[in-house]
């Protein structure tokens, strides 16, 4: 038997909407900014599936996991097929100044007595929330360079 974790992030960046989504729906581009995340394969056959591979203080997994829900400029939600077992949701809010707010929750199940220790565990449930906090701060930052070379792009 296996329980669910659940980890819940979000961040502001100084982007639009539109180009916050453009990044994130390339799925391929992920290992930029998401650290554990070693590679994303979108299968040619179905665009809908892709393969994830993560690696992390010597620990490696990978999973095929299906888009069940994409909304363009608001939501990307997933579920793996095979490998671990895992599902989430990355939403996207546009702002009216311009910015945008991209929220990041994940799921992912564990035998019962692991996600029981991890549960009882403050310290493991921080390590990993803080990993994906991370992972939200490189976006941003990516986000706002990809954001400063379109303009000086835009002005050449």
């Amino acid at each position: 038997m296996a329980d669910w974790l659940e980890h819940t992030v979000h961040i502001d960046v100084d982007t639009p909407v539109e180009d916050v989504w453009q990044m994130w729906s390339d799925l391929e581009q992920m290992p930029k900014w998401m650290k554990w995340i070693d590679s994303v394969e979108v299968l040619a056959d179905d665009p809908e599936l892709s393969r994830w591979k993560l690696n992390t203080t010597g620990l490696s997994f990978s999973w095929l996991s299906r888009i069940v829900k994409m909304v363009p400029q608001q939501i990307i939600a997933w579920e793996s097929v095979d490998g671990l077992p895992n599902r989430g949701a990355i939403r996207f809010y546009g702002r009216k100044d311009g910015s945008s707010t991209v929220k990041m929750s994940i799921s992912y199940a564990l035998p019962r007595i692991l996600a029981r220790l991890m549960m009882s565990n403050s310290f493991v449930d921080g390590v990993v929330t803080s990993t994906l906090q991370a992972d939200l701060d490189r976006f941003r930052d990516y986000a706002i360079a990809q954001k400063g070379a379109k303009s000086v792009a835009s002005r050449e």
